[in-house]
């Protein structure tokens, strides 16, 4: 098939490579003139692709993607598609879909996961919108995903970018878990080998993954990862997530501890845990660590009942 890419980047570049190795015809775009770009502006895009058009748009998500989709309302007619691969929220897509609808523009949300290894590996796509939309792009689904499996019509439009938010919500988890596991067997002094004992959880576990997989490469490359900074960002999907746990009134336990974690990470010194130290010193009696002091050993909680507070001139 003939299909536009809007944004040529890290994802979008692999993702036109793979379906010009799949025998399609893309046109390709990018604001940043750098780019290897085959067209200049989003105008000229639209005017080198026959009718019916199929534009893919692969820009950040939020006001980026917003701001390119209106754009392609006023330059697009009826029967074109608009597909957007980028990790928008899924309450945008009906948004987007409302407007597109008033000119008979079809549009399919798109969650893409794969990351750099999808030009390899392919890509697992999740997909909402109409059975005749959804049809028009098939063929470049069928490119992009992996070999066997990999691609789901999950639902209506917003079904799409739902799906990947919980599955980048339960990556959260599951990263989370690793990292855990691994700060205990590094402090435990019991364990030498700890980036082997990750290796050996590859074949033949119940928690081997990619994800462990990709652990036990960056082990490889830096064994105590001391290249490392300790900061986890987050890109609004583990948020999402949980505002639609709130909603739709689901535990989400894990994720939420998780996301919250990433949080933890960006504090040099948490102003949570100086309170929680602060209140122990006053009911316990324990030192108060300055910043400059090494950590101390474990302290033994009180015993018994905690005594009341002096009376007032003792």
């Amino acid at each position: 098939m003939e299909i536009g890419l809007v944004g040529l980047g890290k994802m979008g570049g692999n993702m036109a490579e793979r379906l010009r190795r799949g025998g399609h015809t893309v046109v390709g775009f990018d604001r940043n003139e750098s780019s290897p770009r085959d067209v200049s502006s989003l105008e000229e895009l639209v005017q080198k692709l026959a009718k019916p058009r199929v534009i893919w748009v692969m820009v950040p998500s939020g006001d980026p993607t917003r701001a390119t989709v209106r754009e392609l309302n006023e330059l697009l007619e009826s029967g074109d598609v608009v597909v957007d691969g980028g990790n928008s929220r899924y309450t945008d897509d009906l948004v987007h879909a409302d407007m597109l609808k008033e000119k008979g523009i079809g549009y399919v949300d798109a969650g893409v996961s794969g990351g750099v290894w999808g030009l390899q590996n392919g890509y697992a796509l999740m997909v909402g919108g109409d059975e005749e939309n959804v049809a028009k792009v098939q063929p470049a689904f069928d490119t992009l995903k992996p070999s066997e499996g990999g691609f789901v019509h999950a639902g209506s439009v917003g079904a799409g970018h739902f799906s990947k938010m919980v599955h980048n919500g339960i990556e959260y988890g599951i990263m989370q878990a690793y990292g855990e596991g691994y700060e205990l067997l590094e402090t435990s002094g019991l364990v030498t080998e700890v980036p082997d004992v990750f290796r050996s959880w590859t074949q033949g576990t119940v928690i081997r993954s990619w994800l462990l997989d990709l652990l036990v490469r960056a082990l490889d490359e830096d064994p105590d990862l001391h290249k490392i900074r300790g900061w986890a960002e987050d890109s609004g999907e583990g948020r999402w997530t949980l505002q639609a746990a709130i909603e739709h009134a689901v535990p989400m336990p894990v994720i939420a501890a998780a996301l919250f974690a990433r949080f933890a990470s960006r504090q040099d010194d948490s102003p949570a845990m100086k309170v929680v130290a602060a209140l122990r010193n006053q009911f316990g009696g324990h030192a108060t660590r300055s910043e400059d002091e090494p950590t101390p050993g474990i302290t033994p909680e009180p015993s018994g009942e905690i005594a009341p507070p002096p009376a007032p001139g003792t």
